[in-house]
Order: structure tokens, then C-alpha cells, then sequence
């Protein structure tokens, strides 16, 4: 089975639809699936349920889908870099589900691994354990974390072979991993693609059954979403 695509439009014709919930890989602007962004944007699709750690910053990352109002939903865990989101949000105009940062990671891990749903310490006493079941074990309270499941993922790697294993690059491999396994469908942007069998099935981060569709995207901007320079003396 071919999983190469030409382009990251081409890698998301017949699988994008209005209203799907879409998990999308990346941590601020560290690892994220750019090229596949752009061409979601560029799609036309409306109505989605975006699963990210973040909303990107403005004009860049999710932020170019919150611009054209194609996002109605986020579930995400840190969001203050991006303007535009705080003004849709308190505007009434964006649904939020916070979720604490590993209790998202652990909710796409789980969805990917069949698990519906796991009891976590994180949240209890707090307004993210509202309206869900808490229960007690040896001696302390945890809420009941729903597992998430996604029908596209959007996923950044460095290296893929040509069935799918991927390699991650040092922390850019953040919620890449867990979101790939939580996407009914994977679609994955890399920078280098080589020959099955030429990575060395110890250095595979994530196998390729997870994966279903391949661009590559040899020079992606990767930009910087904080610049921090030490003052000239």
C-alpha cells in the first residue's frame, strides 16, 4: 500500500470533512505539522473540534484556522499566545475544554490504546472535575478522564520509511506520538523520507500501523515562537 502523497493538499483530499474532530501534534510551535495546517486552512472545511496542547500564536500554527473561523471548538491545555483565540473565546464565539497538560497527553494516549477512560488526581477539588464522576482509592479522591479519540491526526515527524515508521526529533516529538494513536486516520508531514527497512527498528519512535498517509515537507519554517537574546553589553 502507497502511503506517499505529493503534497499536504493531496494527503488530506477525502479525508477532511466539515465537523470532524481533528488531533492535531506540537507544543507551542515546536513540532507541529505546518505544511498540513496550511493546507487545512486552505481546504475549506468548517465546524471542527481542534484536539492541541495550544491554538498556535496569530497567523501561525492553529492560529491561521481560528483566523478563518474554521476551528468551533477547541480542547486544549495552554492557549495565551494567540490574541485572536482569547477575543473569539470571550466573545462567546469559540467552545474551550481545558484539559491539564499530561491529562490531555494521557487522553489521546489512551484513545489510541482503546482505553475509554481513566481515573487521575489532576483537577480533583477544582472546576476541571466539574460534572464528572469522582471515586475513591486507598484514601484519595480521583475524576474520571474520558479518553479522546480523533477522526483525523495531524502529526509532525523528522524521518519516515516509505511503510510509516517514524523518528521523531529530540522535543519536538511532544503530543505527536499520543495524537497519531488517537487519529482514527494519520496523516504525517516529515522532513526526510527513506527506504523501509533503513531505520533501525530500535530508533522507530512510533511504528507505521498508526500511520496512513505521507507528504514530505523537507523545509519547513520552524519558526520561533518566542525569541529570547541576551542584551548587548
Amino acid at each position: 500500500m502507497n502511503k506517499i502523497y505529493p503534497d499536504a493538499a493531496a494527503a488530506l483530499a477525502g479525508v477532511v470533512q466539515n465537523g470532524q474532530t481533528i488531533a492535531v501534534g506540537g507544543f507551542g510551535l515546536c513540532g507541529i505539522p505546518e505544511a498540513l495546517i496550511g493546507a487545512l486552512r486552505e481546504s475549506g472545511v468548517t465546524g471542527l473540534t481542534a484536539i492541541s496542547n495550544n491554538a498556535g500564536v496569530d497567523g501561525f500554527g492553529l492560529g491561521q484556522l481560528l483566523e478563518t473561523r474554521q476551528i468551533k471548538k477547541m480542547i486544549a491545555s495552554y492557549v495565551g499566545e494567540n490574541k485572536e483565540f482569547a477575543r473569539q473565546y470571550l466573545a462567546g464565539e469559540l467552545e474551550l475544554e481545558f484539559t491539564p497538560q499530561g491529562t490531555l497527553a494521557e487522553k489521546l494516549r489512551a484513545g489510541g490504546a482503546g482505553i475509554p477512560a481513566f481515573f487521575t488526581k489532576t483537577g480533583v477539588g477544582t472546576i476541571v472535575a466539574d460534572g464528572k464522576e469522582i471515586r475513591e482509592f486507598d484514601g484519595e479522591q480521583y475524576v474520571m478522564e474520558r479518553a479522546l479519540v480523533a477522526d483525523v491526526a495531524l502529526v509532525k515527524a523528522w524521518k519516515a520509511d516509505k511503510a510509516g515508521n517514524l523518528v521523531f526529533r529530540k522535543t519536538a516529538r511532544n503530543f505527536n506520538p499520543n495524537a497519531a494513536m488517537a487519529g482514527k486516520v494519520c496523516i504525517v508531514e516529515v522532513e526526510q523520507l527513506v527506504e523501509t527497512g533503513e531505520i533501525d527498528p530500535d530508533h522507530v519512535h512510533l511504528p507505521s500501523i498508526y500511520v496512513h498517509r505521507i507528504v514530505v515537507n523537507a523545509t519547513p519554517e520552524k519558526r520561533i515562537e518566542q525569541r529570547t537574546i541576551r542584551a548587548a553589553h
